[in-house]
């Protein structure tokens, strides 16, 4: 009996620590900006959209959580550049990173030089469509997607609400 209550307590604590993630309508980008920018769903048809295909999304082990189907999407660095990165001097970039925060305050965070010195950069997008629906159909609406990563889930942020340019200390 005691385990049973062990075992009750710590899946209602579980239960209770899962937050619902609130869809996102547009994202912010500041910190070392030339200038800061909201971008909602309707300014993102402004830009270029690739054509990614199917992706198999997979945890840290591996196994496939399942496949996105027929998706699209812009190139994250595209809204970085967007804003305009601002340093004093450039071996200031290798001590920048950027911090990607959805609205349930999960985050993902790059380099720089992940982004705009390797080809991982020419791989992480914003999703703009899946499988047929448009951003705006899609549950949690901005998602962003590293296609490079062998285990893409743990970088599968959805409901993108910030992105922010810091410089390490």
């Amino acid at each position: 009996m005691k385990y049973l209550s062990i075992l009750c307590l710590f899946i209602s604590y579980a239960s209770f620590a899962q937050k619902d993630i609130k869809p996102s309508a547009m994202f912010t980008i500041s910190g070392m900006v030339q200038k800061e920018l909201v971008f909602h769903i309707s300014d993102l048809g402004k830009y270029k959209q690739d054509s990614l295909g199917n992706v198999s999304i997979k945890n840290h082990q591996g196994e496939t959580k399942y496949v996105a189907k027929k998706i699209n999407g812009i190139l994250l660095k595209t809204f970085i550049d967007s804003a305009g990165i601002h340093v004093d001097k450039p071996k200031d970039y290798s001590e920048l990173y950027i911090v990607l925060t959805a609205t349930d305050g999960y985050k993902n965070v790059y380099s720089w030089n992940e982004l705009f010195n390797s080809e991982i950069g020419d791989h992480i997008y914003v999703l703009t469509g899946e499988d047929g629906k448009t951003m705006d159909q899609m549950e949690s609406r901005i998602e962003v997607m590293s296609l490079g990563d062998y285990n893409s889930g743990r970088r599968h942020l959805k409901a993108l609400s910030r992105i922010e340019v810091k410089k390490a200390n």
